[in-house]
């Protein structure tokens, strides 16, 4: 059973930094296409950015320029560095993990950013 925790929330001024981090259980890390999705309360859930399995990256225009995705796969773990926030940045964070092959799809329980001043 592959299990993500996230890491990293929590309350920054605007213009401020934050870095999440999202550790997988287990030893399919290195077959896992990761992303990171937010959900602002009353909206849908919307993908940040994504990390294949080369050096495939994605980002979100919103993210573009302010937020970078890198992965570590010796530590099994996926990062999100936010830089310049605003206060639209506030959401909850959450991490994914799909499987390249079986595309078995795996969520972290989220965890809360708030931009406020």
């Amino acid at each position: 059973q592959v299990q993500i925790v996230e890491s990293g929330g929590g309350l920054v001024q605007p213009g401020g930094s934050l870095s999440l981090s999202c550790t997988v259980s287990g030893s399919i890390f290195r077959f896992l296409v990761m992303g990171w999705y937010r959900q602002a309360p009353g909206k849908q859930r919307e993908l940040v950015a994504s990390r294949g399995l080369g050096q495939s990256i994605w980002y979100s225009e919103f993210a573009k320029s302010r937020f970078t995705i890198s992965r570590d796969n010796a530590k099994n773990t996926v990062y999100l560095q936010m830089n310049s926030l605003k206060a639209e940045d506030t959401a909850v964070y959450f991490c994914n993990a799909e499987h390249s092959l079986s595309q078995a799809s795996y969520w972290g329980q989220g965890t809360q950013v708030t931009i406020s001043s």
